[in-house]
Formats: structure tokens, sequence, C-alpha cells
């Protein structure tokens, strides 16, 4: 039931930033919004708690949205947020970046690494997991110091690990 749910929402917020026309930059929002409110129990907790009135949670998202995303990306995390449904924000975003991956043809490839990458390297990188996963991809960069350097790719259900930390312990154990 909860599935059913958090992919109405992602249906209803993909309708709602396609028929505006704004789905590729409310979807890359969403998706750093995601990042940033699975980062921080602090930020996921005042999203999600009940005992903080509707209009108080809304005016965070307001207040740590506005200026620096879409006003349909603003209204659309309200939206969630004061239906109570804060704490599916990740699954409902992860639903429209796959939505919105499929409209495109593509897949959704999650790259984690440790800095950001610049266009000339996001490029090579989508056509590198596109020939080896043998399908074009939509890269969703995530910035993850844990990685120290290299990245790591998902693709579905493929993993593509190529940070540092794999390839000395490759090493380590062929020696």
């Amino acid at each position: 039931m909860a599935d059913d749910r958090t992919l109405a929402y992602a249906e209803a917020l993909f309708n709602v930033a396609r028929a505006e026309g704004t789905l590729t930059e409310v979807e890359d929002e969403l998706f750093r919004f995601s990042q940033t409110l699975q980062g921080s129990d602090e930020l996921r907790e005042a999203l999600t708690d009940p005992a903080i009135p509707v209009a108080r949670r809304q005016q965070i998202v307001e207040d740590l949205l506005g200026g620096k995303a879409s006003s349909t990306t603003v209204a659309l995390v309200s939206l969630v947020v004061g239906t109570g449904r804060g704490h599916d924000l990740p699954g409902i975003i992860r639903q429209l970046v796959e939505m919105s991956a499929a409209e495109a043809n593509k897949a959704v490839a999650e790259v984690r690494t440790a800095v950001p990458l610049n266009q000339d390297q996001r490029d090579r990188l989508a056509k590198a997991l596109g020939q080896a996963t043998g399908r074009d991809v939509a890269l969703k960069v995530v910035i993850d110091p844990s990685v120290m350097g290299g990245v790591i790719a998902e693709v579905g259900d493929t993993v593509i690990d190529g940070t540092v930390r794999t390839r000395l312990e490759r090493l380590r154990k062929a020696l």
C-alpha cells in the first residue's frame, strides 16, 4: 500500500512538472533535495514530526528551498510535506527520477564521487556507463567524501565500483 501511495505521489509530481515544461529542472532539484534530506537527520525529523504544525513544516521547506529552487519544486515538496508524507519523499523522488529517465528512454545511473564532476567528465562517464550497461543513462551525481577517489555507479541492479579503495583491495588480494 505504501508503494502504491509513493508511486501515486511520484506520478502526480511528474505530471505537474511535465505539464509546466519544467520536468528536467524539477527532477534535478528534487534529486538534490532528496540527497540533502537523507543526509540530515535534523531536517528529516523536522519535516516528518507530526508534533510540528503543518504550516511550520511547510515554512521550513520554503525557507530551505526558496530562491534556490524553482517555485514548482518548492510547491511540490511543500505539498508532500503538508499531506504528512514527508517520510516518503526520498522514495517519491526516486520514482519520479526513474519516470523522467524512462520518458527519455534512459536508465538512471546514480554516481557517487568525492568531488563534483565537470560537464566533460559527466559526458564521458555517461558514455562509458552506457557502453557497460547497453543502455543510455541519465547521470545523477552524489558527492560522497567517503569515496575518497574514483566513482561508484549504480544503474538499476548493477553496481560498478571504480573507487581507489576497491582497486587497492584487489591489488592487496592479488599480492
